[in-house]
């Protein structure tokens, strides 16, 4: 069993080691995976908008899907003084811009409640063999994810596979349904 916080350097690492042109392809392999969920009948999904800086995964390609399929898109903007998210609907008129952390925002636009996310797509460092994940540790996406239904599928997206089991998991810790790499699908479905 590995704890977080040794998981988080390791990720960071191996991430830091990918091409930009490695990232690139399996970006685009996970988002080819996840036409394989059976989620695509929802109407409410929410995406991360990814930071280039850290080699996250790109969701360009996932972004092209959902507007191919004609869905409502809802993305995020932080707030680092109480480390949680307020969730704006991207439309066609939806100005961005890349805030002091690398991450890309809304400046403004329709507020969208927790409530009515159907599906959210989790960024993450690591994840282990029963849907625990590992981010970067402030918080942000666990308070965001207690405030969704409890029938909110929860997708990480990683390009790599599952550690065996992770350390230090907490109550407030909230599992994943599903995790995507660019190999396989995990399900942690109960």
């Amino acid at each position: 069993m590995i704890e977080k916080k040794e998981l988080r350097s390791k990720y960071k690492e191996l991430r830091s080691k990918l091409s930009n042109n490695e990232v690139e392809e399996l970006s685009m392999a996970i988002a080819n995976n996840l036409l394989g969920l059976p989620i695509w009948e929802q109407s409410f999904y929410h995406i991360f908008l990814s930071i280039e800086k850290h080699k996250e995964v790109n969701t360009e390609f996932l972004l092209h899907i959902l507007q191919g399929k004609d869905k409502n898109i809802v993305v995020s903007r932080s707030d680092f003084e109480n480390n949680s998210l307020e969730h704006i609907l991207l439309t066609d008129a939806t100005a961005l811009a890349i805030n002091s952390w690398g991450i890309p925002e809304p400046k403004d636009g329709i507020p969208v409640s927790e409530k009515m996310l159907e599906v959210v797509f989790i960024p993450l460092l690591a994840f282990d063999k029963i849907g625990n994940r590992v981010g970067y540790g402030k918080g942000f996406y666990d308070k965001f994810l207690a405030k969704c239904n409890p029938e909110s599928v929860k997708i990480g997206l990683s390009f790599f596979d599952a550690e065996k089991e992770i350390g230090g998991v907490l109550s407030t810790d909230i599992c994943l349904d599903y995790c995507v790499t660019p190999a396989k699908i995990y399900s942690f479905k109960k």
